[in-house]
């Protein structure tokens, strides 16, 4: 039986554990480029026991990020910070992934320090959005949309192929597509924003078109022995919108199409959503477990799974492979070693350089573990699914 430690195996790559850092926008690129900020942020993180680590979504192009401020791989020159980040983590014992993506008609944003307000196509750090219908998303992102011409689908496809190129080069092991959270490919998938009339809207068929020529595209170019990836947009919650049984359907197109793992998220095409599931323990886990046994196909899932003892027993109940976590990887830097020993792991410092390990070994008492830092060991009951 596996738990949260045991190793995983996808195509040639083997992740020290079942712990996945997801991507996090972090505003803090120039022109594109990743910097010393981001070999500090996922470099200590690899340091601290994740198992497979990704940047904040990488866009594809220029305006495919969420402000100017975004990591992107549509340039040459972008390859070398993305190499350093993708170094250390692999010196440190992780795996280095990527999440290429673009924003669609949730960009041209300022940051969320700013105010997160859409920004003007005329703003001087604004542009026009783009989607598959001129439809905006509604609420902050007011701006009109471009709708894409067949020919312009056809240019980001195309991206999406040189952006995996840049991948493989950069050192990059795992790669996964965006196709979640409002951003193109999952307003593509939903008729909340997709009323194309061409063959890339109406039927479920042409919705998931988008989502299987960019796979294709990004497969001619990414090593067959490499793990091709997405986390799609599974449910928008709202009556109009994607409803999960077609997820399940798109996800076994797309496996079809060479798929090795689903990322199972949640679609946020609209603010409307009925029984909105954010304050629910693990509420993704159900779906993702759904698609893995009826498509026999690796997951993932994240949103609040940052409690040890249910994120172990959503991996020892085989529901899914593969635990996601965004805010508890950026609150806790060292969130496996703290878990780890929450759940009675026999050598919590055995994810730490050696070094490490050989100091904090020595200190395997509680009040020696309290006196370098380490939280103390909650008598409590932990909360379960």
């Amino acid at each position: 039986m596996p738990d949260l430690f045991s190793p995983f195996r996808l195509k040639d790559v083997t992740l020290r554990n079942r712990i996945v850092m997801s991507p996090m926008t972090m505003h803090h690129s120039v022109d594109g480029c990743m910097s010393d900020f981001h070999v500090m942020l996922y470099g200590s993180r690899a340091v601290g026991g994740f198992g497979l680590l990704f940047p904040e979504q990488i866009a594809i192009t220029p305006d495919g990020r969420t402000s100017v401020h975004c990591a992107g791989i549509w340039d040459d020159k972008q390859i070398e910070g993305l190499s350093r980040v993708c170094r250390l983590v692999k010196e440190m014992g992780g795996i280095p992934a990527i999440q290429l993506g673009h924003t669609g008609r949730k960009g041209s944003e300022n940051r969320p320090s700013e105010g997160r307000l859409q920004l003007s196509p005329d703003h001087a750090e604004g542009w026009q959005v783009r989607g598959p219908s001129p439809i905006p998303y509604g609420g902050r992102h007011s701006f009109p949309v471009h709708e894409l011409t067949v020919a312009e689908i056809h240019e980001l496809h195309g991206a999406y192929a040189d952006a995996a190129r840049r991948a493989v080069e950069a050192g990059f092991e795992w790669l996964e597509l965006h196709f979640a959270h409002g951003y193109l490919g999952a307003s593509f998938f939903s008729p909340i924003a997709n009323q194309r009339t061409d063959q890339y809207g109406g039927s479920l068929e042409n919705r998931v078109r988008f989502h299987v020529e960019a796979l294709d595209a990004v497969r001619a170019t990414w090593p067959e022995r490499l793990p091709l990836t997405a986390r799609l947009g599974s449910d928008d919650f709202n009556e109009a919108g994607v409803q999960f049984d077609d997820a399940i359907w798109a996800i076994g197109r797309m496996k079809q199409h060479g798929l090795d793992f689903a990322d199972i998220s949640l679609g946020l095409n609209t603010d409307d959503m009925k029984d909105r599931p954010f304050d629910r323990i693990g509420f993704m886990v159900e779906r993702a477990a759904r698609v893995r046994q009826e498509l026999d196909i690796a997951t993932g899932v994240s949103w609040n799974l940052g409690i040890p003892s249910v994120a172990d027993e959503v991996i020892r109940k085989e529901l899914v492979d593969l635990v996601f976590l965004g805010r508890p990887a950026l609150s806790n830097p060292h969130w496996p070693i703290w878990a780890a020993r929450e759940l009675g792991h026999d050598d919590p410092f055995s994810m730490v350089p050696k070094d490490w390990t050989w100091w904090l070994r020595q200190h395997r008492s509680q009040a020696a573990a309290d006196s370098i830092g380490l939280p103390p060991l909650p008598n409590r009951q932990n909360p379960r699914i």
